[in-house]
């Protein structure tokens, strides 16, 4: 089963989304125990890793996000979500949730379009 990942669209600059991840047939012991993760790719660039959160809520940024991006997890609604503000254009990219688990197996889920105006 593919994580979703929605909450995408377009902002001007200065704006902010609220992206969310779920897996529909995720059971909560998985989802509490594996470290979830955002990433995005811009168009002719690589896949990067921006935000993490761990099995004990701790989390870590890239540095072109940090202080602006928030990764946070609610562990009843087994969903991951990333508030984004002061969005940049920079910001433009297909984002994508995933975990450690599924990471090593290879596996990605649908992305989300940000595309943010100047």
């Amino acid at each position: 089963v593919q994580l979703q990942a929605s909450g995408g669209g377009v902002v001007q600059a200065g704006g902010s989304l609220r992206l969310s991840c779920r897996d529909p047939r995720i059971i909560s012991s998985v989802f509490n125990s594996d470290t979830w993760t955002w990433h995005r790719q811009a168009p002719g660039k690589e896949r990067e890793l921006i935000a993490t959160i761990t099995a004990s809520g701790g989390t870590n940024y890239a540095d072109s996000v940090k202080g602006r991006f928030t990764i946070s997890r609610d562990s009843a609604k087994k969903m991951v979500y990333l508030q984004m503000n002061s969005l940049k254009p920079e910001d433009t990219a297909v984002y994508y949730c995933n975990s450690h688990s599924r990471i090593n197996r290879g596996s990605w889920g649908q992305g989300t379009v940000v595309t943010v105006s100047s």
